[in-house]
């Protein structure tokens, strides 16, 4: 049996993992921002998990073992989920879609907050499923590159589409087709996470701010500019300004993102690299214009009206949470009736409403409207056709581009 070796980190890697630990989208709240994906993702205490050698797959390219169903005869189901990630009632006494799901079809769900950590969490079941056994788990919630490690290592399920058709007619076309599982085969998304540009409006003297090249050029940000320190998404998002696509790009087109943003540092144009922290320094006007996670988008403008947000002509970086049923669950056929029930509409509507991510279920408009017609309104959580139009995925990177990437992108932001 061939031995899976997973990629060691490089220092530009751990690098990465302790910006985000730090300041980045992995030192972030769920409920108010946004989490990393990628190796920005890793928590340095979990660092190892990704370490280890000499740990046989349970079968390899996403042939994923079958398991003994046993759904028909327990009506339960275990879910793994990353915290604050679901709806609550006010007193915070119960968890009302999952209430629901319980009173409509007998399935008793254990729902378990025990995902802090992409790299820390599959260090906990990793064991479990290289040795061909239950997890306890049935479905689980990770980060896209995360899914597509466990998808490629046969370690998820091979989801059943005559126990999905919600899930099937309702997923956004923009999350149908990601390289690491076309067509959806293995997962279905949780939430979506975008990269936007946001700006005061107070601090650019009521100038829009909506493109990689202004925040580059224009002279009037000069030492008000600030990207972020995950390189997906600056880098993402300076490839797409040049009219590449983030998903098909070379190392030559990288290299070429890489010098324009060198650019703007060498001329002092970007006032510095950030994590979270722009947050602050956008609401108080030290920085006019950034790139910005969505969800911080959405919490700034509560408080804040001279925050703005655009989307780039161009098009906008997008990564997803998906939803997966690992190698030897038990209750398959349960884990996929949640993950349906979660795109029927009122569903769909009633976690937007509370978790105010990027919603994937399309036609989910005018059930969010009916809880709360501010947020059914809000591109950011639900992304009009033209919007959605603009959303571009940064693709899957070997081992050695990610060794690469990480090392050019740490030099640039002088970490």
């Amino acid at each position: 049996m061939e031995q899976y070796e997973p990629d060691r980190l490089s220092a530009a890697q751990v690098a990465a993992a302790r910006r985000s630990l730090t300041s980045g989208r992995g030192a972030l709240s769920r409920r108010s921002m946004l989490r990393a994906g990628g190796v920005g993702a890793l928590t340095v205490g979990g660092l190892a998990s990704l370490s280890a050698c000499g740990i046989p797959p349970a079968k390899r390219e996403g042939q994923g073992p079958a398991s003994l169903d046993v759904s028909a005869k327990e009506k339960q189901l275990s879910f793994s989920n990353w915290t604050e990630y679901m709806d609550v009632s006010e007193d915070e006494k119960s968890r009302p879609t999952l209430t629901a799901f319980t009173g409509r079809t007998g399935i008793k769900v254990k729902y378990t907050e025990d995902i802090n950590d992409n790299v820390e969490f599959f260090g906990k079941i990793k064991p479990q499923l290289a040795a061909g056994q239950d997890t306890g788990r049935d479905l689980i919630c990770v980060t896209d590159w995360l899914a597509a490690r466990i998808i490629r290592l046969g370690w998820a399920q091979k989801l059943d589409p005559s126990n999905l058709p919600h899930a099937f007619a309702n997923l956004s076309a923009q999350f149908r087709t990601p390289d690491w599982d076309p067509g959806r085969a293995y997962s279905y998304p949780w939430t979506g996470i975008s990269t936007v540009i946001a700006y005061n409006s107070k601090a650019t003297g009521g100038k829009k701010v909506d493109s990689v090249t202004q925040l580059l050029d224009d002279p009037t940000l000069k030492g008000r500019v600030g990207f972020l320190t995950e390189m997906r998404d600056s880098v993402g998002m300076t490839l797409l300004d040049m009219g590449k696509d983030p998903g098909a790009f070379t190392d030559a087109d990288y290299d070429q993102a890489i010098g324009r943003l060198q650019k703007g540092v060498d001329k002092k144009q970007i006032r510095r690299f950030t994590g979270n922290d722009y947050t602050s320094d956008l609401d108080k006007g030290d920085l006019a214009a950034c790139l910005a996670w969505a969800g911080d988008v959405i919490q700034l403008q509560a408080d804040n009206p001279d925050i703005k947000f655009a989307i780039p002509s161009a098009g906008y970086i997008t990564s997803s949470d998906n939803l997966l049923v690992p190698a030897g669950a038990r209750h398959k056929t349960n884990a996929e009736k949640l993950i349906d029930y979660y795109y029927e509409l009122p569903n769909a509507a009633q976690l937007a409403a509370y978790i105010n991510y990027v919603c994937p279920v399309d036609g989910v408009k005018d059930e969010l409207a009916k809880i709360d017609p501010e947020l059914a309104n809000n591109t950011l959580i639900l992304p009009d056709k033209a919007m959605a139009a603009k959303s571009r995925a940064f693709r899957s990177l070997t081992s050695q581009e990610e060794t690469a990437y990480e090392e050019k992108f740490a030099k640039l932001i002088g970490a």
